[in-house]
């Protein structure tokens, strides 16, 4: 990205990670596979073969999603006090017991409560991840590490769907705890790889103060805070996107829809945030990404077969892609060194209460829509969730270049 990105990487074949970022990258991978193995499967499960609401099954990835961006809120400052690695491990294994735990479960409480156990894991690791990517990265290369971490991550979404689809017809038990297995084996990896990162000698730990700093940092939390309607957007996908490909296709669908998604990602990426890079500002780019992702979801109520419906996924993916790279640059360039790990939990206020208000207005509207004989009715509603979303950006990143926005982190922290 233009002018809110580091200041340019090196080119490609010059990007070498070291052994603690193979060892993220390769665990992100495994990460993602792990998750998209499970959590498409469990709509398709409890909906499909048990006949639950989907309404119910959007509350329990709701309630996920809460818990875990909830807790990654304070998962960041704690990583900035005993460094990122102890919490991602802790998380690894919390995640592995709770999708584990899915498998077993025949009553809507337990299932909440395996949910909640896979959430408390997923804010342990997700913003001491980010804070450790930041940590064994150098400024120059940062925004191309986000963008490989998105990569490896789109590969095990590209993985995860078709594998599950595979355990599924072993039962949706085999293919829970194959899921929780892969987080042991995550933790493994970085638990071999991954520096214990302290504070510098003399550095006091930051704790729940970091938190405040960036609760009062005006412009990172108009951002943070309008991005909210972007990921009730984001997690369609899991929820009404995968219902209506099973509609329309069967179960078999979930495969090719996730691995559409993700294979473009790995695909397209890297080549598309380089062209993004040369020619849009990142505040016009994230913008931009967004109203695609609107639009894609409000085409999908016209979709009425499976390969008009993977076209509009298709849309939504390329604006998908350009979003997380420019949020997580962004995060990063908004942080005062010292309080990296509290910035990007903070940042998780967008992603957890977007999800959450996501999956249950999915489901929700949904339901309804089906009531009243207006099956356009989620599609509608999210296309206008984009709009206003695309229009708050625009106002939230309104005066970053005069602000500052190519300025160092140490140079923001003294502005604060």
């Amino acid at each position: 990205m233009t002018a809110a990105s580091p200041p340019a990487a090196p080119a490609p074949d010059r990007f070498r990670p070291g052994a603690a970022q193979w060892g993220l990258l390769f665990s992100n991978f495994l990460m993602w596979g792990g998750f998209f193995a499970v959590v498409p499967l469990i709509t398709v499960h409890f909906v499909s073969d048990l006949g639950w609401a989907a309404a119910s099954v959007g509350l329990v990835l709701a309630l996920r999603q809460l818990t875990q961006q909830g807790l990654t809120v304070f998962g960041g400052a704690w990583s900035d006090v005993v460094g990122p690695k102890p919490l991602i491990l802790l998380g690894c294994l919390l995640r592995a017991a709770g999708f584990a735990w899915m498998g077993f479960t025949t009553t809507l409480p337990l299932l909440l409560a395996a949910a909640l156990l896979a959430g408390i894991g997923g804010g342990l690791f997700d913003a001491p991840k980010n804070a450790a990517v930041t940590a064994v990265t150098p400024d120059r290369q940062r925004t191309r590490m986000f963008s490989v971490m998105s990569i490896a991550g789109n590969l095990g979404m590209v993985t995860g769907p078709l594998i599950g689809a595979l355990l599924i017809g072993l039962g949706f038990r085999t293919a829970a705890v194959a899921a929780g297995s892969v987080y042991v084996l995550a933790a493994a990896v970085l638990a071999a790889t991954l520096p214990h990162t302290r504070p510098a000698p003399g550095q006091t730990p930051p704790g729940l103060s970091g938190l405040w700093a960036a609760a009062r940092d005006r412009r990172f939390r108009r951002f943070t805070l309008v991005l909210i309607g972007y990921f009730m957007l984001s997690t369609q996908l899991n929820v009404i996107v995968t219902l209506k490909a099973v509609a329309l296709a069967g179960k078999a669908a979930t495969g090719p829809l996730y691995a559409l998604s993700a294979g473009m990602a790995v695909l397209l990426q890297y080549p598309l945030l380089r062209v993004v890079d040369r020619h849009l500002p990142t505040r016009t780019a994230l913008v931009t990404a967004v109203l695609l992702v609107a639009t894609a979801l409000g085409l999908m109520a016209f979709a009425s077969s499976f390969p008009a419906l993977l076209a509009c996924v298709a849309l939504y993916s390329l604006g998908s892609m350009i979003v997380y790279p420019s949020q997580q640059t962004l995060t990063a360039r908004f942080a005062p060194r010292a309080l990296i790990g509290s910035y990007f939990g903070f940042s998780a206020i967008s992603l957890g209460l977007g999800g959450a208000i996501g999956n249950v207005i999915g489901g929700t509207l949904l339901d309804a829509g089906t009531r009243l004989g207006f099956p356009a009715l989620p599609w509608a509603v999210l296309f206008v969730v984009g709009l206003l979303t695309a229009q708050g950006l625009r106002w939230a990143l309104r005066g970053l270049h005069e602000e500052g926005e190519e300025d160092e982190a140490p140079a923001q922290e003294g502005a604060r």
